[in-house]
């Protein structure tokens, strides 16, 4: 039988669609692919086994039966573990949660589940999403397929490496200040953060509500563009979701690899790039613009003075809203519980031993941003630069019609590098975080490898809210380009895993 584990969501989707696989099938060849080789990764919390086939098997009868189905049907998918899952546990990275299975599920979850997706399992993060590297998970962390010495970026480091190593051709997850576009970026897939409300997030664990936002992690930009589809739309549970249809971001994919871009002015963002920025970085970066201007764009140079800020703004309110959001932990509702002598001494003993450092230091954080004498020097002034930014992205986007610089800084460094220096870890996040100041939908797409460490490059694409679409049509024609010019997808040339025996 063919293996169908590193052909794109699309090809596989239509592999199905022609009955060469059945999703049965399809499905076992990726939980094989798991088995084989997630023990050195460890992209996975928890494989679903059971559940994945019984699904892949009712998507099988009722392709059979005849019925209608939706595009990316028997088509498997991984979960981040920020994500509820009725029936397969959800940690979020924890111990506080270790074991926890939701009694219902999210709504992506059960958009997935509506879609005719069978669920692969949960992957591995940083602690409540807290994290660069997927370093802080509560539950060990997860390495780079590319090379298992460094990072798969965070806090979704999981579901990118799940993608990269061949375990899902998609996974969902979660981009707060750059949690799906980083760990995209080191491990040479492509991860979009829609525009905030885009996508709901009733059911994904909070970290801080007015940043979280759920995406999709996919090898392609077409896969990201379909997973993108069946994801979005207007849910009613969630308060923050835009009562606005789903972009039409398969058909700008199409539009992107068809046509050409003439008339499409592309913002170098002058704040993000140089000093600091890794030599091969910026020359896959300037690559990219070379490409993008023989389609037809023209680059501009344009500044955004308040993103000097961003970082410590970022710093400000992600603490400030988790100090919140993590109150819930309690130890008397649900998680873990350390019984003492009385509720007060319980909660303090289960906090102290169910949070890990990261969690512990963004708390403290957090809750001193928010305390009274310190919230308008603090919080409220971090408001205010958030004001700031989204401003510069107005007048950017005045003169642009998409923003791009380099994703990260650096390629993916290695595991315990930056474990003792916070700072260096924050920094990680220095391009990313500012569309999430500003709500507006961001892509990762790989550059190609930097030649100093034969490491994947990120290329940042940005859009005005709202105007998702045009991350895809951009993204689609650099992607044909990128790969025309490497001869195959950039994930053919990354070092075979061992697999176990």
């Amino acid at each position: 039988m063919t293996d169908y584990t590193r052909a794109t969501a699309t090809e596989q989707a239509a592999a199905l669609a022609a009955g060469d696989v059945t999703s049965v099938e399809l499905t076992q060849q990726h939980l094989d692919r798991i088995a084989a080789v997630d023990g050195p990764v460890h992209a996975f919390l928890h494989v679903s086994d059971e559940i994945a086939l019984t699904a892949a098997a009712a998507v099988d009868a009722a392709r059979a039966a005849g019925e209608e189905l939706p595009a990316l049907a028997g088509v498997p998918i991984a979960v981040k573990d920020v994500l509820v899952t009725e029936g397969i546990p959800t940690t979020a990275g924890s111990r506080i949660l270790e074991g926890w299975v939701p009694p219902y599920d999210g709504t992506v979850t059960a958009r997935l589940r509506a879609a005719r997706m069978p669920i692969l399992g949960k992957t591995n993060m940083d602690e409540f999403a807290m994290g660069s590297s997927t370093e802080f998970s509560g539950y060990g962390p997860t390495h780079n397929p590319w090379d298992l010495d460094r990072i798969p970026g965070g806090s979704g480091g999981g579901s990118a490496a799940a993608v990269a190593a061949y375990e899902a051709p998609l996974a969902i997850g979660s981009d707060t200040g750059g949690s799906i576009r980083q760990p995209a970026a080191v491990t040479g897939t492509v991860g979009v953060k829609p525009t905030y409300g885009g996508v709901s997030r009733y059911g994904a664990i909070a970290l801080a509500s007015s940043l979280d936002q759920l995406g999709p992690v996919a090898r392609t930009v077409a896969d990201t563009a379909a997973l993108h589809e069946v994801m979005g739309g207007h849910d009613p549970k969630d308060a923050t979701s835009l009562d606005e249809p789903v972009p039409a971001c398969t058909a700008a994919v199409a539009q992107g690899v068809d046509g050409d871009l003439k008339g499409v002015k592309v913002g170098v963002v002058e704040q993000l790039g140089g000093e600091g920025y890794q030599d091969g970085v910026r020359s896959r970066f300037e690559e990219s613009l070379d490409l993008l201007r023989a389609r037809g764009a023209e680059t501009v140079e344009v500044s955004c003075p308040s993103f000097e800020y961003a970082l410590a703004a970022y710093y400000l309110i992600l603490p400030s809203e988790a100090s919140s959001n993590l109150a819930k932990f309690d130890s008397v509702r649900f998680g873990m519980r350390v019984e003492k002598d009385n509720v007060e001494n319980t909660m303090r003993a289960t906090r102290a031993e169910g949070f890990g450092d990261e969690v512990k230091r963004r708390i403290i954080l957090g809750t001193y941003a928010l305390s009274a004498g310190y919230y308008d020097a603090y919080y409220g002034s971090a408001q205010k630069v958030r004001t700031l930014i989204q401003r510069d992205f107005a007048a950017a986007f005045g003169k642009a019609d998409v923003l791009v610089s380099p994703t990260t800084p650096t390629t993916p460094f290695k595991l315990g590098e930056r474990l003792d220096d916070p700072l260096a870890m924050y920094l990680n996040d220095v391009a990313t975080i500012p569309a999430n100041l500003a709500g507006i939908p961001g892509m990762s797409l790989p550059a190609g490898l930097a030649p100093e460490d034969g490491l994947p490059v990120g290329f940042q694409i940005l859009a005005p809210a709202h105007e998702d679409a045009r991350l895809y049509r951009v993204g689609a024609a650099l992607e044909a380009d990128l790969v025309a010019s490497w001869g195959g997808p950039l994930l053919a040339q990354a070092p075979e895993l061992e697999v176990a025996k």
